[in-house]
């Protein structure tokens, strides 16, 4: 079967390895324009096997789609593609397309699945590959895997411990059962599930007046991107690594303790929590108490702002 491989990042290099390990036919490459000065894995990798890359700027120009139609492949792998692409493009291989998405369709449809599906507590996720139609992941569904999310995964582990190398897997299961006539083609229920927009910084402001569980579960879900953040002394700091911990007759948003133990404990509503990595604007990452430490914070400091003056 001639495959055309589309997608970005590690994640479609790992799959576009894959398929050329076990010997499929990958007869082209194609991946997002380059942005932002870094290279994509993906696209090295290709260029060093020898494959053009195809970087189309957009869909829309007719010269591209008669070059992927020229392919003529017979399968399109759409390996972590985050950007519209149109159903001239979908329908273009003998087959169609599949995609790969991280989330229980129609569960989390959107960009930041893994994220949202953390910040709202959840206990179980997993990942979906799907027939991409003109909606937004809301085309029949192939086949799924499920995931637990343990208490203390965060949207990094989640990923690159599960998500990530079990959608390779899947993916390579969902074109043996093409291949075989057994892949379904299951509707999504359009009244069902959600879909959100991508996580971004303004949704990553750590409120202490909310529960210590739910900043908890904002700072798991913003780990590593794009990192939940709060005020302290007129800067920015973004915190990675933390835990909960019990509760103090304080004002949310005080600091509690500050132990080279473990770190800085912060107040929230119902607990608080210990932050153990920072991040200071875009400085590197330094443990709490290397923080601490620099800018002479200590028990009984604030951190944030109360919702009055947000």
């Amino acid at each position: 079967m001639r495959i055309v491989v589309h997608g970005q990042q590690a994640f479609g290099k790992s799959v576009l390895e894959a398929l050329l390990d076990r010997g499929d036919d990958v007869v082209a490459v194609y991946c997002a324009p380059d942005a932002g000065g870094r290279s994509d894995p993906l696209k090295e990798y290709a260029l060093h096997l020898g494959f053009e890359v195809n970087q189309p700027a957009s869909w829309a120009d007719p010269v591209e789609l008669e070059k992927f139609r020229s392919h003529n492949a017979d399968l399109c792998v759409m390996a972590y593609v985050t950007a519209y692409v149109p159903e001239e493009v979908l329908n273009a291989p003998v087959m169609g397309s599949i995609q790969y998405h991280p989330s229980l369709l129609p569960m989390h449809r959107g960009p930041s699945s893994i994220n949202w599906s953390i910040i709202n507590g959840e206990t179980n996720t997993g990942l979906t590959i799907f027939w991409p139609d003109s909606g937004l992941d809301t085309g029949p569904v192939l086949l799924q895997k499920d995931v637990a999310i343990g208490p203390d995964d965060t949207a990094g582990s989640v990923y690159f411990n599960s998500l990530y190398p079990m959608g390779v897997d899947a993916i390579l299961e969902s074109i043996d059962r093409i291949e075989s006539g057994r892949a379904p083609k299951d509707p999504q229920d359009p009244a069902a599930g959600s879909y959100e927009g991508w996580c971004r910084q303004k949704d990553a402001e750590i409120d202490w007046y909310k529960p210590a569980t739910t900043v908890y579960n904002l700072i798991r879900g913003c780990n590593p991107q794009p990192g939940a953040w709060t005020m302290i002394a007129g800067r920015k700091v973004t915190i990675y690594d933390s835990a909960l911990a019990g509760s103090m007759a304080v004002e949310p948003g005080q600091i509690t303790d500050i132990s080279g133990e473990g770190g800085i404990t912060i107040a929230a509503d119902k607990g608080s929590i210990m932050v153990m990595q920072v991040k200071v604007d875009e400085e590197d990452k330094i443990t709490a108490l290397q923080y601490a430490e620099r800018t002479g914070l200590k028990v009984g400091d604030r951190v944030g702002s109360k919702p009055s003056e947000s």
